[in-house]
């Protein structure tokens, strides 16, 4: 049976970030249980794992996302959220959009 921490989960890359990720704009995953409840710094190390296809220093830098990647939490910035540290709950939509732009 699934344990009750796995949850689908929702992202949508937008703005070129999309292009890290085989230019797929919504990707719905399953996260795996573990006992504690996800935050945005252990999703973005299971996104570098599992999601990133290439260059991952354009999405990451350390084990937050790098300057110029936008990352909204259900339409809030994720600044006055916590950043890292929020804990992702049930129904959470989270956006990554790049405001980087050329090359």
């Amino acid at each position: 049976g699934r344990a009750p921490n796995s949850a689908v989960r929702s992202f949508c890359f937008r703005g070129g970030a999309e292009l890290l990720f085989d230019g797929v704009k919504k990707h719905q995953v399953t996260l795996p249980s573990q006992p504690e409840p996800w935050d945005i710094r252990n999703l973005l190390k299971w996104i570098k794992m599992n999601l990133l296809k290439e260059r991952p220093e354009l999405f990451m830098q350390g084990e937050s996302v790098r300057p110029g990647i936008l990352v909204l939490i259900n339409d809030a910035d994720w600044e006055l959220m916590g950043e890292l540290d929020y804990k992702l709950q049930d129904q959470d939509n989270v956006l990554f959009i790049s405001t980087l732009h050329g090359g």
